[in-house]
């Protein structure tokens, strides 16, 4: 494969998370393109959380970029470039549902959108669930905490119902280590 370059990058927008580039790229055959890049600073966590008899603990929220509700695995950015995402995934599953875990463990990483984004997300298990208390949500926030089952998450990857990346990764490693 030839080599693609990337002569210039410049900052078009620098938000709280996000930061938009525009890259001047320089192709094999001699000519130049724009590309778009999208940086997240802080990369991310997410965690799914299976309680003693099973069930899944999934939440439900509104995703503006949809503009709708979707179902997802706990998750959220880290708080520094230093955080530990084990840390990050404790605290969005204590936050976003009210439980602890006895014990995590990761089950992989992944860049969720590799055409454009560089988000790095570590993907957790979190097993021996005990619950907390309340969510802890920020006042942003609005989530339901919903239980299913292996299969029943599975059906929903596969028929499309659920469509989040992180959320289709963490159910079919899961299942593949279960």
């Amino acid at each position: 494969m030839e080599e693609i370059k990337r002569i210039k990058r410049e900052l078009v927008y620098k938000g709280t998370i996000l930061d938009f580039y525009e890259d001047t790229m320089l192709l094999p055959n001699g000519n130049t393109e724009i590309w778009d890049f999208v940086s997240h600073r802080m990369g991310a966590a997410c965690v799914l959380p299976v309680r003693p008899d099973g069930k899944i603990l999934m939440v439900r929220q509104y995703r503006n970029a949809l503009e709708r509700e979707t179902l997802e695995v706990p998750a959220g950015k880290r708080d520094s470039i230093d955080e530990d995402t084990k840390i990050c995934a404790e605290r969005e599953l204590l936050e976003e549902t009210g439980y602890r875990a006895g014990k995590i463990e990761k089950l992989l990483s992944l860049k969720s959108t590799v055409a454009f984004c560089d988000e790095m997300i570590d993907v957790y298990l979190a097993t021996d669930l005990h619950k907390e208390g309340e969510q802890k949500l920020d006042e942003s926030e609005s989530i339901d905490v919903e239980a299913y089952d292996l299969k029943e998450l599975m059906d929903m990857c596969y028929s499309g119902k659920l469509q989040d990346a992180k959320t289709v990764a963490a159910i079919m490693a899961y299942a593949a280590k279960k």
